[in-house]
C-alpha cells in the first residue's frame, strides 16, 4: 500500500480543525481561526511525527500526548483560569473521542478490507470524503447531544453574579437566570431584572422603596435624584392579571457568569416588594470572592 505523508497530514489537519472548532462552540468560545488553524497544525504533526516513528518516546509517552493536548487547548483557546482549562480539556476529548468513533464506522462500513493500523495512525485506500462526511457528522452528533443535555440541566445551577450599577452606588446579587423572563418596558423595549426591595438597601433611598404602592397610585415623593429614571412596568403573571411594577434604570449591571464578565447598560431594576426566593444564596454572594476574582482576571 502506498501511503502519502501529505494525505495524512491534510486528514488530521481538518479533523483536528473541526475537533476545535466544535469544542468552542460547545462552550461558546470565541472562535479565532488563526489560533485553531496553528493548533491543528500542530495536531497534524505530531499525527506525522507518530506515523513515521521518527521519535518513539513522543509515540509510547503517554503524559506526552497530554501534553500536546493540553499545548493544543491553550493554543486555540487561550483560557484565563484553570478551572475554564480543565472544562475545555474534557469537552475537547469528549468531541475527539465522537469524531474518532463515527469517523471509524465509517470507515469500517464502506472499506473495511484496506484498512490498517500503523504506529497507532488509521490508514487505508478509503477516500478522503469519508474522512470530510466523518467530520461533519460528528459536529452534527456531539452539538445535539450537548444542546439536549443542557435542556435539563435545572434552574438551580444557571446562576450568576450580577454587580447593579444606580448612580455610582453599587450592590451585588446572586441570581437564576430565568429563560421565561420576557418582561421589558412596553416604551422604551429595554428588558428588566427582577430584584428584591431589601437587596436594593443602600443604593435607593428608603424614601422610595417604602413607597413603591403610592408611586402606583400617582403620588409624588421626593427623591430628585432618581425620579427621572423611575419608570411604571406593566405585568401579567398567574394569578394575577394587569400588575403593575416600579422600575429603576440601572447606568448598568455586570454580570459574571461561566467565569465571563458581560456588561449590560440598558437594563431595567424592577422592584419586587416580597420574597422571590426563601433561599439567601440567591440573593447575595461572597463580595471578597468576587473581588479577588476581577483581580486576579485584570492582572491576566
Amino acid at each position: 500500500m502506498t501511503v502519502y505523508l501529505d494525505i495524512i497530514f491534510l486528514e488530521n489537519l481538518f479533523m483536528n480543525f473541526i475537533i476545535i472548532y466544535a469544542t468552542a462552540v460547545i462552550i461558546k468560545n470565541e472562535i479565532k481561526i488563526l489560533r485553531t488553524f496553528i493548533s491543528s497544525v500542530i495536531g497534524s504533526v505530531y499525527a506525522v511525527i507518530v506515523y513515521m516513528n521518527i521519535l518513539k518516546i513522543i509515540t509510547t509517552n503517554f503524559f506526552l500526548k497530554i501534553l500536546l493536548s493540553v499545548v493544543m487547548i491553550y493554543i486555540a483557546y487561550n483560557p484565563k483560569t484553570l478551572k475554564m482549562f480543565f472544562k475545555e480539556l474534557i469537552i475537547f476529548y469528549l468531541t475527539s473521542f465522537t469524531f474518532g468513533g463515527v469517523a471509524f464506522a465509517l470507515i469500517y462500513l464502506i472499506n473495511s478490507k484496506k484498512i490498517i493500523m500503523e504506529n497507532g495512525i488509521l490508514i487505508g485506500t478509503y477516500p478522503i470524503k469519508i474522512i470530510l462526511f466523518g467530520g461533519i457528522l460528528g459536529f452534527i452528533i456531539i452539538t445535539i447531544a450537548f444542546k439536549s443535555i443542557k435542556a435539563k440541566i435545572s434552574k438551580k445551577d444557571l446562576l450568576c453574579n450580577i454587580k447593579i450599577n444606580i448612580n455610582n452606588r453599587y450592590t451585588f446579587v446572586k441570581a437564576i437566570v430565568d429563560t421565561g423572563n420576557f418582561l421589558k418596558d412596553p416604551i422604551t423595549n429595554i428588558p428588566v431584572m427582577i430584584v428584591e426591595k431589601e437587596v436594593l438597601k443602600g443604593i435607593i433611598s428608603d424614601n422610595l422603596l417604602n413607597n413603591l404602592n403610592n408611586i402606583i397610585n400617582g403620588q409624588n415623593i421626593e427623591d430628585e435624584e432618581l425620579i427621572s429614571k423611575i419608570k411604571i412596568i406593566p405585568f401579567t403573571s398567574l394569578g394575577k392579571q394587569n400588575g403593575m411594577l416600579i422600575g429603576i434604570k440601572a447606568d448598568n449591571i455586570l454580570i459574571n457568569m461561566e467565569e465571563k464578565n458581560i456588561l449590560v447598560n440598558k437594563v431595567i431594576i424592577g422592584i419586587y416588594d416580597g420574597k422571590l426566593c426563601k433561599n439567601e444564596k440567591y440573593k447575595r454572594f461572597n463580595r471578597f470572592k468576587y473581588f479577588r476574582r476581577q483581580r486576579r482576571n485584570f492582572r491576566k
